[in-house]
Formats: structure tokens, sequence, C-alpha cells
């Protein structure tokens, strides 16, 4: 099978119009995600579409394979979620969400005047509002922090999600500052630049050593893809994983994976390999968990290491927090209340 983009946004609008036929609770859909710029990583990608409801959807999230190497993945959301522009402007992911979609169905008035309303003024792009989403990242960031920082014991797969999701909006509280979040396939190839143009280059290296990425190189990451592999599917198969451990998306992690190690920042596949087993371990057992805590023992992040790494992290999102100070008063914007905890 022949597969472009065109093709993609050709399977997207057909995708569109058989849903919204046989479901009239459907009033809009959009495309989002890479599908609007470039998709493929390492040969697989994904179709990201938004379906907006009238009611409360059933289902929130749904993967639906189309070869092993291509998915739609389904996002479902309520018209309420969009009754107000002024909060969606300050949004820190369905703003960026609604701001520049490709609109593919609409059975009432609704993606018009929500896009204008977002767009009114050209105040989303200006520093007020972008402050104000970053503010938000890194106080979602801060609040798994504390989640985490009292805790007593010998670290899992909770801990380390928890932890790890702290980092993504700490990652994100920075990179929003010039452009759109990051996602979990190319958030490490991506962030050098956003951390360039913030004026923070140093961020690059301590994201990368929170991750314990200087503690392995890149065969050892790669020597890990069978052990994932065999975990992600297993994992994939078991009702109570998270949704993103999905059949349909083995490829689409394993061979971004594998393109990342090849280019020329190999350890930015150190996330996407993390996070994805992170998840499965979450339904692992037996052997393969335990290949799950070889590694992540290997990064520093079980044991005496959970704790050194947690407290990295309490540092910096206290950087971050200084940074996003310092640029609103350099821009004359009265700094907010600082979003992290006095310690």
């Amino acid at each position: 099978m022949r597969v472009t983009k065109e093709s993609l946004l050709r399977i997207a609008k057909e995708t569109v119009q058989e849903r919204a036929y046989n479901d009239t609770d459907i009033i809009a859909a959009y495309l989002t995600g890479s599908l609007r710029e470039e998709p493929m990583l390492g040969g697989a990608a994904d179709i990201d579409i938004v379906f907006v409801h009238k009611n409360t959807p059933k289902t929130p999230r749904e993967f639906v394979k189309l070869t092993p190497d291509f998915h739609i993945d389904i996002s479902r959301r309520l018209k309420d979620e969009f009754k107000s522009p002024r909060e969606l402007r300050g949004d820190p992911w369905l703003g960026f969400e609604m701001y520049d979609p490709i609109l593919l169905y609409e059975r009432e008035k609704f993606f018009d005047f929500v896009q204008a309303s977002l767009r009114a003024g050209f105040e989303f792009e200006q520093i007020p509002l972008t402050l104000q989403r970053c503010r938000t990242l890194l106080s979602h960031g801060r609040g798994n922090w504390f989640d985490i920082s009292e805790f007593e014991g010998e670290a899992g797969p909770k801990e380390i999600r928890k932890y790890m999701k702290s980092l993504f909006h700490a990652v994100n509280a920075v990179a929003e500052l010039h452009g759109a979040p990051l996602w979990e396939r190319r958030i490490l190839y991506d962030f050098p630049a956003r951390a360039e143009a913030a004026g923070r280059p140093d961020m690059i290296s301590t994201v990368y050593g929170l991750l314990g990425a200087n503690k392995v190189d890149p065969e050892k990451v790669a020597s890990w893809l069978n052990d994932w592999k065999q975990g992600f599917q297993i994992a994939a198969e078991t009702p109570a994983v998270d949704a993103r451990i999905h059949p349909a998306r083995v490829n689409y992690y394993h061979k971004a994976a594998k393109a990342l190690l090849d280019s020329d920042t190999p350890l930015s596949a150190l996330w996407l390999v993390l996070h994805t087993w992170t998840l499965s371990a979450a339904v692992l057992t037996g052997d393969h968990l335990s290949f799950w805590k070889s590694a992540a023992s290997e990064l520093g992040l079980l044991g005496d290491g959970f704790a050194e790494k947690v407290e990295g992290l309490d540092h910096f999102l206290d950087e971050i927090d200084i940074m996003l100070e310092e640029i609103a008063t350099a821009n004359g914007i009265d700094p907010e209340p600082s979003t992290g905890f006095q310690i």
C-alpha cells in the first residue's frame, strides 16, 4: 500500500463522513497533530481526528488500525469545552489544538466562531497569554512533582509515570514559549530548538540528565527494544492498561524509536521508549516487569536514585518558574505568584 500525506488526508475525510453520517451527535470534526506538517517518523504515522459532540461521548478515545504502520487516533470532545474563547486562549493544549487545525466536517456553525474568537486581536501569540499557558503547564508539573515529593518506599511504574508526567509538563512549559506543545515521539528531538529559542540551552542537558540519559549510550537503548516491544504487545492486550498502549500503535512507536536512534541525536529516542515502557509496566509481571526494572535502574530512576531525580526535578521546576518571572518583568507584566512550593 502506497501511503502519502495526501492519501492519509483522504482517509481522514472519508472516516469523518462515515462516522458523522451514522452518528447525529457529532457536530464537527477536525484534523490536528503531525499530519498537518510532516507525519512520518520511521515510516509510520497516525491520523489525529477530533470529533466534537453535543453530548458527553461514551468513548473519549479510539484507535483504528489501517495497516501495521498507520492508524487513526480519534479523540472526542464535548461542545461545552469550547464555550469560553477567553479560557480557550489560555489553554496550553486545547488552545493550540483549535488555533490551526483542518476542518473536516461541520453540522452546526461551530468552527469559524470558535477559531475567530481564539485568534481575535492576535492576542493568542502575545507574551501575556503565552506566559499564562506556560504557567499552567508549570503548575501541572509542580502538582505532579508534589505527589511524589514525599514518597517513601521502592518506586515502581506508578511513581516513574508520575515523575515523567511532571517532567513532560515542565518541558512543555519551556517549549510553548515558542510554539505548540511537544508530544511523546519527538519531544526530546524537538526540545533543543525550543530551549535555544528561550535562551536556555543549558536546559537541554538538564532534561536529558533527569531521564538518566547520561548513564547510558544509544547502543544500550537499542538493546532494550526487543524487551520493550514484547512488553508493549503483552500490555496492549490487557484491558486495564493506559489507552495509548494499543496493538495498533506498536510500529508507530517502534519504528519511531529506531529512526531516532539513527538520527543525529540518537538518545532522543529515550523518552519514547521509557515513557511507553513505563505505561506498559503498570500491568506487566514476571520477567517482563523485571526487564523494565533493569532498564529503569540503569537510568538511575529506581532505588536511591529516584529520590535524587525527584530533587533534581524540583530544581528544574524552580528554574522554569524564575525564567517565566524574568520574562514577565522584562515585558512589563506583573509576575504572577510563584507556582512552586517553598521547601
